[in-house]
């Protein structure tokens, strides 16, 4: 049995009353280079630079009350016996559809009001909306959660983990799958990929249509690693099913406006 392996501190900044989460502070970071990397973007297609800091004042802390009415909603049966922890973000527990549901509902709104196609909006945001997730991911491995099944030492050290990852996937006398880094790893994959295709013949809306698919393919196969999914029903896990579900309304968007003759976007 390991008995000199400490977990990282959850906290980075402790003032006594205050206290500042290290999962609070890789979120923050993943949405402030989302942002960043979305300014330059809008910049590029032409749009005022403000755009997208008007965008994200909204629909940054919207996303987030989504995603946590979102796991709150599928963990109820524990929420309605401790009310006083459903406004604890700072340990875990925001899912990432519900972020989606969160920013497309403001996109929605907001491409409304200014008057900027929408599907334009949400090309410009899907990378940075993919390289936010890669960032935020390793909030869980701060808390040490979203991870696997249980796996040996050996198992993580021949992957050529740091050490510092094998040992905090060591939790409660046991190693874990480390599938926070699964999904980092392919999200940070995704985001070169959009770059690049960014630059090619797509129409308009296809750029941020092809993240949702790549995202939830990737997605459906990691969350079944996972031994702390939602789930749907006894046997269903709530992210895949519902990664299946935007996969196949994607393909079918894509057909139907390209049968529509959806023009080519320049981004």
């Amino acid at each position: 049995m390991e008995t000199n392996i400490e977990a990282i501190d959850p906290v980075a900044i402790d003032l006594g009353p205050i206290q500042l989460h290290w999962y609070a502070v890789i979120i923050l970071s993943g949405a402030l280079l989302g942002l960043w990397v979305a300014i330059r973007e809008s910049e590029r297609r032409g749009l005022p630079k403000e755009t997208f800091v008007d965008l994200a004042s909204i629909g940054i802390p919207i996303s987030i009350i989504f995603a946590r009415i979102y796991y709150v909603i599928f963990e109820w049966e524990y929420y309605v016996d401790h009310p006083g922890q459903i406004i604890a973000v700072w340990k875990g527990g925001l899912a990432i559809h519900g972020v989606l549901i969160g920013a497309m509902l403001t996109m929605i709104v907001f491409a409304k009001v200014r008057n900027i196609s929408f599907w334009k909006l949400a090309d410009i945001l899907a990378p940075s909306l993919i390289l936010a997730q890669a960032i935020g991911r390793w909030g869980n491995f701060i808390n040490q959660e979203a991870h696997g099944g249980p796996v040996t030492r050996e198992f993580l050290m021949n992957l050529y983990l740091p050490e510092f990852i094998v040992n905090q996937m060591y939790i409660d006398e046991m190693y874990y799958h480390p599938t926070f880094l699964y999904e980092s790893f392919w999200n940070f994959s995704g985001f070169i990929l959009l770059m690049f295709l960014r630059r090619s013949n797509l129409r308009q809306g296809e750029l941020f249509l092809i993240y949702i698919m790549y995202y939830s393919f990737g997605r459906f196969f990691i969350e079944g690693m996972r031994t702390d999914s939602l789930m749907l029903t006894e046997n269903l896990r709530m992210a895949q099913f519902i990664s299946v579900i935007l996969i196949l309304a994607s393909i079918i968007i894509i057909w139907y406006r390209r049968k529509k003759g959806m023009q080519i976007s320049t981004i």
